[in-house]
């Protein structure tokens, strides 16, 4: 199990919206969804990835130095991340904090440590450990390495995916979630692909053989004004929720651009600048619609 590494964006403790009680998330990189309103870039893909926050360099030099391949102060010119191996060694040498490290690699056991520190929170909250990315299930061996020991711990844990997944290979590791969180972007199979490069039937098929599991499912939406925020297709998914589950459940997650910063800070352009969360009074028609086709509206907020 040492020697299984995997790429993280990073573990948040005392998280509380992703579950019950104070929670560790950890985020996996890599993604099969390029989804225009992404506030994760770094975990696009998975692989070590450096920042650079330009507006915290003092042009000390100090990177420069460090650095094997000659890379310049000037990280977001194309033709210096060119020259870069994402060694680290800037990110260690400076000292503003304009060079971060957003993706790193940690083996299993590293995890599991950073973990252990944090029991007795879960135990005193009702919490555990939540699985997000990214996207988990990018990176079975390790995800199911880790859903394995913290199972045999007793500690509880939930996962957050974007359903588009082989179901066979993610079953096992559902089945010890207490929890599961998952994405219905838009109904529409040609808009799903159009705003975040894969079509929707495998997450929809992937959905509907969750209810077999007899785990709760918490069907999430990310309200992207002029995307999928018409009442007809916000209705459709709380139709299909309520089709496909028991206690069918919904959790609305208003678009924002927390994570623009990033991308200029990776050197990659914002994949769609012109997006924005519905207003009040759509949001209002939004929940009254979930509402009124039976389906419970949740917040972890």
């Amino acid at each position: 199990m040492d020697a299984l590494k995997g790429y993280f964006m990073a573990l948040q403790n005392f998280s509380v919206n992703d579950g019950d009680g104070i929670r560790t998330t950890v985020f996996f990189a890599g993604c099969p969804l390029t989804c225009e309103w992404c506030a994760n870039p770094e975990g696009l893909t998975s692989g070590l990835k450096i920042a650079f926050y330009e507006s915290l360099c003092i042009k000390c030099g100090a990177c420069v130095k460090v650095c094997p391949n000659g890379v310049g102060m000037h990280f977001n010119d194309e033709r210096e991340r060119l020259k870069c191996n994402t060694c680290g060694a800037c990110v260690g040498a400076c000292q503003t904090g304009s060079r971060k490290s957003l993706v790193v690699q940690y083996d299993v056991s590293e995890i599991l440590k950073q973990i252990e520190r944090q029991e007795l929170f879960y135990k005193y909250s009702g919490g555990g450990v939540t699985f997000s990315g990214g996207e988990a299930t990018s990176q079975l061996p390790v995800l199911k390495a880790l859903t394995d020991a913290l199972y045999d711990c007793g500690i509880p844990m939930s996962i957050e995916t974007c359903g588009y997944f082989q179901y066979e290979k993610v079953e096992p590791i559902f089945k010890k979630m207490d929890l599961i969180f998952v994405d219905i972007k838009h109904m529409d199979d040609y808009l799903h692909l159009m705003h975040t490069g894969v079509g929707n039937q495998k997450i929809l098929n992937n959905i509907q053989k969750m209810r077999a599991l007899k785990i709760p499912v918490i069907v999430r939406i990310p309200l992207i004004d002029g995307f999928n925020t018409d009442l007809e297709n916000i209705k459709s998914t709380a139709r299909f929720v309520k089709k496909n589950f028991d206690d069918p459940m919904i959790e609305l997650l208003p678009y924002h651009a927390f994570g623009n910063e990033k991308y200029q800070a990776l050197g990659i352009p914002v994949l769609n600048e012109s997006l924005s969360a519905p207003n009040k009074v759509l949001t209002d028609k939004i929940i009254e619609a979930i509402i009124s086709e039976g389906v419970t509206l949740v917040s972890y907020k």
